[in-house]
């Protein structure tokens, strides 16, 4: 087991990679290993540790620059984001249709991925195999996977969403919010992310301005001075 395999089973982090301050006192029996001695390699910047964690050091108690205590205080969440997905989700999706071309195939382009609904993978819950939920994922063949990546790319680089009336017959843009990605709202609202929920949306809100325009015909028939 490596020194960051020790620290982080000392240590404990939660799901956010949030640890709690571990004393140097702590570096005993199956932990000696991790004793800071020369400056406490294992935790320093350029370290394995840093790369996935950001590392906080104490150097309040000693005199010198002997490091006190270390802790953990969240994910390098732009590098350490990790796509796995758990068996019981991926078991789940795998014998489904792509829920935006209708296809399961054999082919390069119609076998089925499970795919992140969120395409900028920045739900640290959703990067925890522990934490996933069904509805985090979606089945999509590789073929609207792919076109869905890209999509999802030219969004984060303008902070414009993709407009679903860009498909011939959808009557709506979005199904939450609009074309301004927000932080707030993130991904929900946008075609590539749920086309079942647009496809829901849509027929709630179709039937509600057609139940509406009914009604007003039907007045303006029966009362047409009113």
């Amino acid at each position: 087991m490596t020194k960051t395999d020790l620290f982080i089973e000392l240590a404990q982090p939660d799901s956010e990679g949030v640890s709690r301050w571990v004393s140097s006192s702590e570096f005993v029996g199956r932990y000696v290993d991790l004793q800071l001695g020369n400056g406490g390699s294992w935790c320093r910047t350029s370290s394995s540790l840093a790369k996935k964690f950001i590392v906080e050091l104490d150097k309040s108690l000693s005199p010198g620059n002997s490091i006190d205590a270390v802790r953990l205080a969240g994910y390098r969440r732009e590098e350490t984001f990790s796509q796995a997905i758990r068996k019981d989700i991926k078991d789940f999706y795998k014998e489904q249709r792509c829920v935006m071309l209708g296809v399961k195939g054999f082919s390069e382009n119609t076998r089925i991925e499970i795919d992140h609904k969120d395409g900028r993978k920045e739900d640290w819950r959703v990067s925890n195999p522990s934490t996933q939920r069904l509805g985090d994922f979606q089945p999509l063949c590789k073929a609207a996977n792919d076109i869905k990546r890209q999509i999802c790319k030219e969004c984060k680089l303008s902070n414009e969403r993709w407009d679903a009336t860009n498909i011939k017959g959808n009557p709506y843009p979005f199904y939450e919010g609009d074309k301004d990605y927000t932080t707030d709202l993130g991904c929900v609202g946008c075609y590539q992310y749920d086309p079942v929920a647009y496809r829901k949306s849509c027929v709630k809100r179709i039937s509600e301005e057609a139940s509406k325009h009914t009604t007003d015909f039907i007045m303006k028939k029966l009362y047409p001075d009113d």
